[in-house]
């Protein structure tokens, strides 16, 4: 039996997708890659090495200049094609979280990809739900909608019906589309929020058609860089700000001394260009880019490069039960009459055969004594009430059953699809139930409510059925002598909570007359009875939440569910420890009013919370965030918005969120398992650690070559090495290295260390430590070498060669010792980064090259040297992995 309006076919909707093309805006032009090139001459380093270049230039060093400008321009090539490709991998991540439309077609509610939404087609509405498309409403329970974002008005604005929709061309939409988008109250249009209700409508327009689309192209989207980002760019500032200062301060000294200006100011250049990593922008960029990509691997999609940097320092979880930490596959495995009759019902999950089996007909004591005394056969009384129970549930109720090759599919809310399970199992057909009970009206589910309810039409009567919380409920009802008291049904559900089953409760009226407001007809109820479902943990949850404790991450579980059932769940995934109770919706309300210390007190008590309305989730987690923790938040519907926008990580469901919470969160899950959360953690402090060891290379490589440059201020030698000469150093080795130790894979210990506290700086001790002493060792050894050649007689030339050769060694070596802070070198897999080892093998060879270049060996006055050679300043530059080994050694 049909009850749907009048809906496109399979066939309808395929011809109108050809004549009006996919519901997508016209997207705002990607940053052509000239622009992003021109964007790389920006910033403090480069404007001093453009003041190097322009005063080389008017100091008659041309080669000087000319090789300055080359390697801009080469770093500049470099860093914008790793810009484009960091950016278009962000691009192709966002396309890989769809958003999805309810749509009628063919007389069967589907779910779509809202790319093939088209006109004519009856889409419904549900909170959360992001508008896919222009649509003029043919029904509205309850329904308002957000339109901020068009008009600027932050209430939310209610719609109705308020004439009818019987001018609908299924093929081509509606042929008088002007006149049906006048009324703005009747109208929904593409791009805004379901708040509050329910409706259903047809599409009017789609695509670049919309209101929307019209004025796509007048908006643009603000790009805001990411913290460690802003961090690393304030940091390059106070070297910048550094290396002038102390380029000032030589130059007065030496020209008070009589130095030559064209001397001192080579002095001066030499030092700004050993001292400024360039690169180092970039290559962070670069390091962000790819845990992107490595966390779309493990289900996890970024929204903005903040996350990648964030989810690894995340010291709190606060996590919904339901489909993430369960498998969201509700089984109603208990029925509870109000008269006491309790029966067990056979089958999991979409099973749709099963038994119903009667345990102990009325009778007042407790669920689990019942069960310990099974006896057949039910009476007529409780066979209707079972019907009238199967009813209820099937009764404001939007979900439905799929046929597919893997079996049976639920579409909808999982609680309602298992009473659609059960009804199977009664051998009643839910479309036939709703065909019969022609339905009047409906107050959606709400979770500030904890119930729905609808009223049906039913031989010539109108009777009321609610479904919901059994406290709730309950405060409905009134109970005739000889029903089971209230008393009794709290023990009941109190006793099928602490086994970790969720309990709803379902009760009905019939009505003389139907109220303008359903809510005022919600007393005086008849209870029918009440259900124990259960949806299991996840297989892969309780291993995922030990891996949490190892990393000193508290995990912690906020529902809506009954206390018992909560903390069941949580002691069983590990969430909860021996003795932990869970706080209410109702304690949390009276510590927040007894001021903040009692709050947070109540707040820290426990890591199960239970009964929490949307508001007090985001209170939960601020009074978290103020504590001191770093907060990663998980969230599906439109309430948990606030939550997942004030967490310093709001991670959304990818499958059953709703565009409102996948917009609010930086972080989408596209398999909703709660393990992937801790997989991408894994990934995010993978990134971090690779970041840091980024700026331990560049920094402490850096390092060496001022010291290497001082060192011939103090003793009075020549310079080491020429500015000419330590760009290319720079450019060969850290351009190439830099970028390389970016795709560092995981050291395997990741989630072993203790979570790193939000405010610790990229320069901890071990650090500073370790580019001290690596920066002493490179630049005394370096120094060392150049030194005894100038006083053995070595021409100036040649002297330079060799320390030059000996720094491009140190920094090829120095790069194994970056792999990282802790693990020694000869613990590593060796061929673990291919990128790496490829770069060393590059650096060195294009050194090599050089010196066997005419015209570039002559540039940078290079010359091959013998095998004797060779072999010395290898052996020097490996010393440095002795010194770094020793230095970790004793560390540990």
């Amino acid at each position: 039996m049909n009850s749907y309006p009048k809906n496109l076919t399979k066939q309808q909707a395929e011809k109108a997708l050809a004549k009006f093309g996919l519901n997508v805006l016209p997207e705002a032009k990607a940053q052509s890659m000239m622009l992003i090139f021109l964007r790389q001459f920006k910033g403090p380093f480069i404007y001093v090495l453009f003041a190097a270049a322009i005063l080389s230039y008017f100091l008659g060093q041309n080669i000087n200049a000319a090789f300055i400008l080359a390697v801009l321009l080469i770093n500049a090539i470099i860093g914008t094609v790793q810009e484009y490709s960091a950016e278009k991998a962000a691009r192709a991540l966002k396309k890989m979280v769809p958003s999805y439309a309810n749509v009628i077609r063919d007389d069967k509610p589907i779910k779509i990809d809202s790319q093939i939404v088209v006109p004519g087609d009856l889409l419904q509405l549900s909170p959360g739900d992001k508008v896919p498309a222009d649509m003029v409403l043919h029904t509205s329970n309850s329904l308002k909608i957000d339109e901020s974002m068009l008009t600027g008005e932050s209430m939310a604005v209610d719609k109705a019906i308020t004439k009818a929709t019987d001018n609908i061309d299924s093929t081509l939409g509606y042929k008088d589309k002007n006149k049906v988008e006048m009324d703005t109250q009747q109208t929904c249009f593409a791009g805004t929020v379901v708040i509050n209700g329910r409706g259903s409508g047809y599409v009017i327009a789609t695509g670049k058609n919309t209101q929307i689309g019209k004025i796509s192209q007048d908006i643009e989207s603000q790009q805001t860089k990411p913290p460690l980002l802003l961090r690393i760019e304030a940091f390059t500032l106070r070297i910048t700000y550094g290396i002038l200062i102390l380029i000032s301060l030589i130059f007065i000294i030496t020209l008070t001394r009589g130095d030559e200006l064209g001397s001192v100011f080579l002095l001066g250049v030499a030092l700004a260009v050993s001292a400024i990593p360039e690169g180092l922008p970039a290559a962070i960029t670069v390091a962000l880019a790819i845990g992107m990509r490595r966390m779309a691997k493990v289900r996890v999609i970024i929204r903005n490069l903040l996350a990648v940097e964030a989810l690894g320092s995340c010291t709190y979880i606060a996590s919904d039960k339901t489909g993430t930490l369960t498998v969201n596959e509700m089984t109603i495995q208990h029925i509870i009459l109000a008269d006491g009759c309790a029966f067990k019902v056979t089958g999991e999950g979409l099973d749709l055969h099963g038994e119903v089996v009667p345990l102990v007909e009325k009778t007042d004591m407790p669920l689990r004594k019942n069960i310990q005394h099974s006896e057949k056969g039910g009476s007529q009384q409780s066979n209707t009430a079972l019907e009238l129970l199967v009813n209820a549930g099937l009764l404001a109720n939007e979900s439905y059953l799929e046929k597919t090759t893997q079996g049976w599919q639920g579409q909808g809310d999982m609680v309602d699809v298992a009473f659609l399970v059960l009804a199977s199992k009664f051998d009643i057909n839910y479309q036939h139930t709703r065909a019969r009970y022609k339905e009047l009206a409906q107050i959606p589910y709400e979770s500030e409510n904890a119930y729905c309810a609808s009223v049906n039409q039913f031989q010539g009567k109108q009777i009321l059925f609610v479904k919901g919380s059994v406290e709730t409920l309950v405060s409905m009802c009134t109970f005739a002598k000889g029903e089971t008291t209230q008393f009794h049904i709290e023990q009941q559900v109190d006793q099928l909570a602490s086994d970790g089953f969720r309990v709803l409760g379902l009760a009905y009226a019939v009505l003389d007359i139907l109220p303008n407001k359903l809510e005022n007809a919600l007393t005086d109820l008849t209870f029918i009875g009440m259900v124990g479902m259960i949806d299991p943990l996840r297989n892969d949850v309780i291993s995922a939440v030990a891996a949490c404790k190892m990393a000193k991450i508290k995990v912690a579980m906020i529902t809506g569910d009954h206390p018992k059932t909560a903390l069941a769940l949580a002691k069983q995934s590990g969430i909860a420890t021996t003795g932990m109770a869970a706080v209410t919706g109702k304690q949390l309300a009276l510590a927040f009013a007894q001021g903040k210390t009692v709050f947070s007190d109540c707040v820290h008590s426990t890591q199960v919370f239970a009964r929490i309305s949307p508001h007090q989730k985001k209170q939960i987690v601020e009074q978290i965030m103020l504590d001191g923790d770093f907060v990663a938040v998980t969230g599906d519907g439109v309430n948990d918005a606030p939550a997942l926008n004030h967490a310093h990580v709001g991670i959304a469901m990818g499958f059953r969120g709703t565009d409102v919470a996948r917009e609010s969160a930086d972080i989408i899950l596209t398999d909703d398992h709660f393990a992937s959360i801790v997989d991408g953690i894994t990934q995010g402090r993978i990134v971090y650690n690779n970041i840091r060891k980024v700026i331990f290379l560049l920094i402490s490589t850096g390092a060496a070559e001022i010291l290497l440059v001082m060192f011939s201020l103090l003793f009075g030698t020549p310079l080491p090495l020429f500015p000419l000469q330590l760009l290319w150093l720079n450019l060969v080795t850290n351009g190439i290295q830099d970028v390389a130790l970016a795709f560092e894979p995981a050291e395997g210990n990741e989630l072993k260390q203790a979570a790193r506290p939000p405010n610790e700086p990229i320069f901890n001790r071990l650090m500073v430590e370790r580019i001290v002493v690596n920066a002493i060792v490179m630049g005394c050894l370096a120094f060392a070498v150049f030194k005894w050649q100038i006083d053995t007689g070595v021409a100036e030339q040649e002297a330079r060669n060799i320390t030059l050769l000996l720094m491009v060694l140190f920094e090829n070596v120095h790069v194994l010792n970056s792999r990282s802070e802790k693990l020694s070198i000869f613990k590593q897999y060796f061929f673990g980064n291919k990128f790496l080892i490829f770069g060393m093998l590059a650096a060195q060879s294009i050194h090599i090259g050089a010196m066997y270049t005419p015209g570039i060996r002559e540039l940078l006055q290079l010359a091959p040297v013998s095998l004797s050679q060779w072999s010395s300043l290898l052996g020097i530059a490996l010393f440095l992995i002795v010194v770094d080994e020793l230095h970790k050694y004793f560390h540990h």
